[in-house]
């Protein structure tokens, strides 16, 4: 479809959050059709995971976005769907691509929202390709288990907070979910919730350093618990480590069921976007330096820290790969 002034920031640039949910809406439709493809309960299939996703160039008002997917492994429970995102200038014919991510689905019964069906096995061209999706399979399935375990934390107001430190730029949105928000099951769609997570993130960074921002990449998306029709959802963000030039903001979701169910909150999402900073030309500018000034602050930065080193030395490795 044709990006629109609604689908972009300020200079024309289109938010991060709306092709993630472009991303999720291509996924959700070929995981759907691919777990209702054989005789049995029909289902929904609902997102769980969203590996990093790099954005690796802004896409612009007017550029027709291109979105394809394919299932590339199936377990007994699940999907995984690599998408594409190619954009088009309809003037010149130029395209390139934008985006490329891979997601994780399971599929839900319509009947019973609790059960998780059997997923139809796809076939592979070669056996190499099923060794590799179930070696994706049990990393990321590692992963979320880690995240879940180190979700407990929650970000609290600072009164009168310094410039570039973490209480400054911090910020959270609240959300009552809508029936427009869900799916056919009730609960909401993953790309809704990931366009709300890039809106609270993009807000952090344009408040630490004050300029045009777009997003990067997108560390992996974990969904944690189903967010049902009537729960209101608080989205909190906060700047966790800042290179020369790009910014990690943490970002996480909260629920509280609101119309008749006892439950308490709880956390459904997390993950980490990163930003960076663009001049009125586009050119890349220096971030200022975050201020950190609590010992959970300083440990975060480390952390971060080590996951950006870690991407820059992934990087390199795959340039030099490409040289070869």
């Amino acid at each position: 479809r044709i990006m629109r002034p609604d689908d972009a920031n300020i200079a024309g640039n289109v938010h991060g959050g709306t092709i993630l949910k472009m991303i999720e809406e291509a996924g959700a439709i070929i995981s759907t059709r691919h777990c209702n493809s054989q005789a049995g309960e029909p289902c929904v299939a609902a997102l769980a995971r969203v590996e990093r996703t790099d954005f690796l160039s802004p896409m612009c008002i007017g550029e027709v976005a291109n979105v394809s997917a394919e299932i590339t492994y199936t377990s007994r429970h699940s999907v995984e769907v690599q998408v594409n995102v190619m954009s088009e200038n309809i003037l010149t014919g130029a395209k390139k691509v934008t985006n490329k991510a891979t997601l994780w689905y399971v599929p839900l019964s319509l009947r019973n929202v609790n059960k998780v069906l059997e997923v139809p096995p796809i076939q592979y061209a070669r056996k190499e390709q099923e060794d590799e999706g179930k070696k994706r399979y049990e990393e990321q399935k590692l992963d979320r288990l880690e995240t879940k375990q180190r979700n407990g934390d929650v970000i609290l107001p600072v009164i009168n907070p310094e410039p570039h430190t973490v209480g400054y730029s911090q910020s959270s949105l609240i959300h009552l979910v809508g029936p427009s928000d869900c799916t056919l099951l009730g609960f909401v769609h993953g790309g809704v919730t990931m366009k709300l997570m890039d809106e609270v993130a993009g807000i952090v960074a344009a408040r630490h350093c004050k300029t045009n921002i777009v997003t990067a990449s997108v560390d992996a998306i974990n969904f944690h618990e189903k967010i049902k029709k009537g729960c209101v959802i608080t989205v909190s963000g906060r700047m966790t480590f800042t290179s020369n030039k790009s910014m990690e903001i943490e970002v996480f979701v909260d629920a509280d069921p609101f119309v008749d169910e006892p439950r308490e909150r709880y956390r459904a999402v997390s993950a980490f976007f990163t930003y960076v900073s663009l001049s009125k030309e586009g050119k890349p500018l220096p971030v200022p330096q975050l201020l950190t000034e609590t010992e959970d602050e300083k440990r975060r930065f480390e952390e971060g820290k080590g996951r950006y080193l870690q991407t820059k030395a992934k990087r390199q490795a795959q340039m030099q790969q490409s040289a070869q």
